[in-house]
């Protein structure tokens, strides 16, 4: 249900998406050219992440008394000018700190679209505009990030962020084009908004996404020597395939968006979670047979965005008074879960185990997610 008023939040969702996720495929060219080792290069993906976990919600206090148009266009200024100055950064920590406040607008955009694109749209379609807002960023997974990566690759990584910049400048013109205004989307004072996170309930949305949807990056951080090591696939189709997980994110956005408005939330939540469950064990199992890991790679993608939409459902719907800020935390804790998928699924690794094993402990992590969302519905007797 992509409108003329949801697409500059698209928009801007596909550069947010495109510089979070192209710095990994460029780390080995920004490391030689600026004469750092690759895993000091990784730092750069950290200080991104935290700048989204700093950010978040101290933009959305900040700002909340201010019209949301206005809000939304001054976080894509701020998004635009620190990935600019990634592409003229002299040395490494320059383009760190780039990085990290690069990152800061990237859960308040979201934070404060969220609850835009829920008031634009019509009754009963409020989960299809959140994700119609997402549809950014699932296509840059799927085409703006193995498109920018080549001509970052093939000519100079600061490219890549010259093309994340452009995309800023275009979101910017968009959003005062074609968004309308609102009024202030605050109702209440900060401190009242911040009541509702002293309750257990917020935490529990929070523990959900960091530990549930972390499952999905359990298998998705190590994705690429699962498919070569595992699944025996050249090294050189790689990029193709991650195509496939791209292609199963735009699909599994859009049925995330339609079975939330469509049902309770916090159910969509636990069949989604129990089918990750499942996905991830046959990732597991079966990964060595490349066309069923083709299918797993497509089938993952999708549930790795379909829960976007429905636990967004979930947050506005509970935090009544503080919807800005719950969904600028749900950024935050989506973070989080990368952090810890990425970490706890490399402890097998660790060991000396296979690059399936990372899947599996992906697996008891949306286990895990599923458990929290059942007593979420039977404690608050959710109905969405």
């Amino acid at each position: 249900m992509m409108t003329k008023q949801l697409f500059p939040l698209a928009l801007g969702g596909l550069g947010i998406g495109t510089t979070e996720f192209v710095i990994m495929g460029l780390l080995p060219d920004v490391a030689n050219d600026i004469n750092i080792t690759i895993p000091v290069a990784g730092h750069l993906i950290s200080a991104y992440a935290f700048g989204v976990v700093i950010g978040a919600p101290i933009l959305v206090a900040l700002s909340a008394k201010f019209p949301p148009k206005n809000v939304l266009i001054t976080f894509m200024i701020l998004f635009t000018f620190f990935n600019f100055l990634s592409t003229i950064a002299p040395d490494y920590n320059t383009l760190m700190m780039a990085r990290f406040f690069s990152g800061l607008p990237h859960g308040a955009f979201f934070g404060v679209g969220t609850v835009v694109a829920a008031k634009l749209a019509k009754e009963g379609k409020a989960a299809q505009a959140i994700a119609s807002m997402f549809t950014g960023l699932t296509l840059a997974n799927l085409a703006m990030v193995p498109i920018v990566t080549y001509i970052g690759h093939h000519y100079h990584w600061r490219y890549a962020f010259g093309i994340v910049s452009l995309i800023g400048i275009l979101t910017i013109v968009c959003l005062y084009k074609y968004l309308p205004k609102q009024e202030v989307l605050r109702t209440v004072t900060f401190k009242e908004e911040l009541e509702f996170f002293k309750t257990i309930k917020a935490w529990h949305i929070l523990l959900i996404v960091a530990i549930g949807f972390g499952g999905l990056f359990a298998w998705f951080s190590y994705i690429a020597p699962l498919l070569i090591h595992v699944s025996n696939f050249d090294e050189g189709n790689v990029s193709y395939l991650m195509i496939v997980a791209g292609a199963g994110m735009v699909v599994g956005n859009i049925l995330g968006g339609n079975l939330a408005d469509k049902k309770n939330p916090i159910k969509v939540s636990i069949f989604l979670l129990s089918s990750m469950v499942i996905a991830l064990n046959l990732v597991f199992f079966f990964s060595s047979i490349q066309i069923i890991s083709i299918i797993l790679t497509f089938i993952c993608g999708a549930l790795a965005m379909s829960i976007g939409a429905p636990i967004n459902m979930i947050m506005l719907n509970s935090a009544k008074h503080s919807a800005m800020l719950g969904a600028a935390f749900l950024q935050a804790a989506f973070n989080v879960a990368n952090s810890l998928g990425a970490f706890f699924g490399g402890i097998p690794l660790f060991w000396g185990l296979d690059y399936n094993y990372p899947s599996l402990v992906g697996a008891f992590m949306a286990l895990i997610g599923a458990i929290l969302c059942t007593i979420f519905l039977k404690k608050y007797n959710f109905k969405g």
